[in-house]
């Protein structure tokens, strides 16, 4: 599972103590803060509606979710709702229970969620880049870090920051499609001439290089740059026959 660092290096100035950050599953977020229908087994999440467990992923004031259950769930989470819809909700909460939208909102209440909501949309961006490729995303993740950082310098920095590392992702994901469209494209058409040569005139891989151990350490390198841009998520919706979000049933 990706392990995204605490922000604590940049908010360290401002006495930001991340000592408690992440509770033990035996303890519970605040009273009334979205604990029912969660089922515990062995102080273990085991299972609870989708409602509850969204709740449970959004930071409090005295709570921050694991980073397992994090990334368990914003993984799983796609085949059942869309991440343009979870990421509304999850904002909406952040929003309207953490009284963020109050004009009149205690700024230290805010200077001590900040820094949760913003671990938690960093862990977001870093594990799921490709989430951001849909505009709803983009738009709802810069509507909610506004919010936090109106007049807060450090917090605004960490917000660009985390934002220039998400677009060079998905600019670079960008370009490697394009590319990639280019070159199955030549070896189509390479393939067809090859069919049409006469055998004797193909070359042999190791004509080319006759040391086995090099031609395959190069398709490895080939294989690997290529398996690293394929998403998490993407194995979870390859896995699914049927995407259930399409059952209107």
């Amino acid at each position: 599972m990706p392990q995204t660092p605490l922000m604590s290096g940049m908010l360290v100035s401002r006495g930001y103590n991340n000592k408690n950050l992440y509770q033990s599953p035996n303890q519970t977020k605040e009273e009334g803060y979205g604990n029912a229908g969660l089922c515990y087994r062995d102080n273990a999440l085991v299972s609870g509606s989708l409602e509850a467990l969204i709740h449970h992923l959004v930071p409090s004031m005295d709570y921050y979710p694991d980073m397992t259950y994090s990334f368990t769930f914003l993984l799983s989470s796609r085949l059942f709702i869309h991440p343009y819809e979870l990421m509304s909700k999850v904002c909406h909460l952040c929003v309207e229970q953490q009284r963020l939208s109050d004009p009149q909102a205690d700024k230290i209440r805010i200077r001590k969620l900040a820094p949760r909501i913003l671990q938690l949309l960093q862990e977001w961006t870093e594990t799921f880049p490709y989430d951001y490729r849909d505009e709803r995303m983009m738009r709802s993740l810069k509507e909610l870090t506004q919010r936090m950082t109106s007049g807060d310098e450090l917090y605004r920095k960490v917000v660009h920051q985390m934002i220039q590392v998400l677009i060079r992702k998905l600019t670079t994901l960008s370009q490697y499609e394009e590319a990639l469209v280019k070159v199955n494209a030549t070896a189509t058409d390479r393939l067809t001439v090859l069919k049409a040569k006469p055998q004797a005139i193909q070359r042999d891989m190791l004509s080319v290089c006759n040391d086995p151990f090099t031609v395959a350490q190069q398709l490895t390198h080939i294989e690997l740059e290529r398996l690293s841009y394929i998403g998490p998520e993407e194995f979870i919706q390859a896995f699914e026959k049927k995407d259930p979000l399409d059952n209107d049933k």
